[in-house]
């Protein structure tokens, strides 16, 4: 073969037709006579002009991908391919439908090898989003079977492919392009003699489908996070620190965000009144104001427009004193989360218990993971949200020490490694002189994300400046998330070997 000078891909008009020809008999040459007709070419090109599309190679056709768009349930997963196309009529095509089904792909054998075929592929992946489909679908031929189905039956024989003990030409090629085997199917193509009337239904899902809906509040694919970086100070009165708090909110607001993060204890300066008493005693009276603060970020959330964290308070419950904190959505609707581990500190200077909730919580951006500082040191409880669908874990903390602050920060980054997640950590600065076992505070709030080509090569998205009073914008974007679970360099949670260890609450009702 010559030097090849120029390679394109564009949709097939009529005139290539006598290129096509030659293409098709020279690749199908075991099935003489087995090539598309003019008039086949025609229709589908009247019907669907986009799905029809051919390669040039030095401005010569050597190879074509031609689909239809398919109602699947009309189908299902038993057909032939003489029912999917109509016996060659194509009256099948339904431009409402939600398929996008491969009827023929093909390359004359002298141009294999440069990966022509795999162009072809990502084109019609391209026009299944671009057509918002939600999946492609096809039946494929397992040409090499013939060579194994003395000793093979053909689920062994896909296994054996799948496994890389085995190659078949077609399968192998099909499984390298993120297809994955849904059935075998039985004279889906009578005659095929190589495949002993065998093919494998195959399917690429479009993880960018929507499901078409009437409804306005879609979910959006970037979301705009506002995290809090709290100036810890004294207030004269609860007024003060509530005007503080509707600040922060309104400041956010104004950068039209999704989510404001406040940090854990943000409270804690309304402990001053209550110095003189022992520091179990101080906290309780703190835990008085905790439901009133709730009620006020609820108002603020529909004032403002966007989904309050309130980073976490103390509330008794019964005789024990937990660490809570709320998700006031904008909608007027409100959920909990609380601290399941408490540190040695919390339980000798306040006597907190550690609570059993572990949920995700659902919001107008998805589902979403709230951990309280220590929290998020214990890798299984972001894995337990991630495996019920969290793009987004929030991590409100309270740190006195750099020590604290880098427990709390490197676990942090290494939770959105692992659950290809984002996480995003806001704490409290400054001294609070009059507040016993609350002196110091460090802090540096920061958005993290996983570590691949799309994100940042660090996994640092943003971050404030150390132990400054101020607020993070930043913005994250979902539908990397749904890439990266999919064509990862690595994929953390799908890679997982469920066949050697396995995770679970022990009360599953909890989440």
């Amino acid at each position: 073969m010559s030097e090849i000078k120029n390679v394109e891909l564009r949709n097939l008009n009529i005139e290539d037709y006598e290129e096509l020809k030659s293409a098709m008999m020279k690749a199908y040459e075991q099935w003489p006579d087995s090539y598309w007709r003019e008039h086949h070419i025609q229709t589908l090109l009247n019907i669907f002009p986009m799905g029809q599309i051919g390669v040039v190679v030095d401005g010569v056709i050597v190879g074509c991908a031609l689909s239809l768009i398919v109602k699947y349930e009309l189908f299902g997963d038993e057909h032939t391919y003489k029912e999917i196309t109509g016996n060659s009529t194509f009256t099948t095509h339904n431009p409402r439908g939600d398929i996008l089904y491969g009827i023929d792909m093909f390359i004359r054998p002298e141009f294999r090898g440069l990966r022509l075929g795999r162009r072809l592929y990502d084109a019609r992946k391209e026009l299944c989003e671009q057509l918002n489909l939600r999946a492609i679908v096809f039946g494929g031929r397992i040409p090499n079977y013939h060579k194994h189905a003395q000793e093979l039956t053909p689920k062994e024989y896909i296994q054996k492919v799948k496994q890389k003990e085995l190659y078949d030409p077609t399968l192998t090629f099909q499984l390298s392009n993120d297809f994955h085997v849904k059935k075998v199917l039985i004279n889906y193509l009578p005659g095929d003699k190589e495949s002993k009337d065998y093919a494998v239904l195959l399917q690429w899902d479009n993880i960018y489908y929507t499901q078409k809906s009437k409804k306005l509040n879609q979910q959006k694919p970037i979301v705009r996070l506002g995290l809090v970086q709290w100036q810890m100070r004294l207030y004269a009165t609860p007024e003060e620190m509530y005007e503080q708090m509707e600040y922060f909110v309104d400041a956010v607001s104004g950068y039209k965000s999704d989510f404001i993060l406040f940090p854990e204890f943000f409270n804690a300066p309304l402990m001053a009144k209550y110095n003189h008493l022992s520091e179990p005693e101080a906290i309780r009276k703190l835990a008085e104001y905790t439901e009133e603060i709730r009620e006020r970020f609820i108002q603020l959330a529909i004032s403002y427009n966007i989904n309050i964290i309130t980073g976490s308070m103390p509330l008794m419950k019964g005789e024990k004193l937990y660490n809570v904190g709320y998700l006031c959505r904008r909608n007027g609707t409100w959920d909990s989360y609380e601290k399941i581990h408490v540190t040695p500190d919390e339980v000798k200077f306040w006597g907190l218990a550690g609570s059993d909730q572990v949920k995700i919580m659902e919001t107008d951006c998805g589902k979403i993971g709230v951990l309280i500082c220590y929290d998020v040191e214990f890798p299984e409880l972001p894995r337990l949200l991630a495996d019920q669908g969290m793009n987004i874990l929030f991590v409100p903390f309270l740190t006195d020490t750099q020590n604290g602050y880098s427990r709390v920060r490197y676990c942090a980054r290494a939770r959105a490694i692992e659950n290809e997640c984002y996480v995003a950590i806001a704490g409290s600065v400054g001294n609070l002189p009059k507040v016993h076992n609350m002196d110091i505070q460090y802090a540096q709030s920061a958005v993290f994300t996983p570590c691949d080509f799309a994100f940042p090569t660090n996994g640092i998205k943003s971050e404030a400046t150390p132990n400054t009073e101020m607020i993070l914008v930043s913005d994250v974007d979902l539908d990397l998330l749904s890439e990266l679970h999919t064509y990862g360099s690595v994929r953390n949670l799908k890679d997982r070997r469920g066949d050697v260890f396995d995770l679970k609450l022990k009360n599953e009702k909890k989440i």
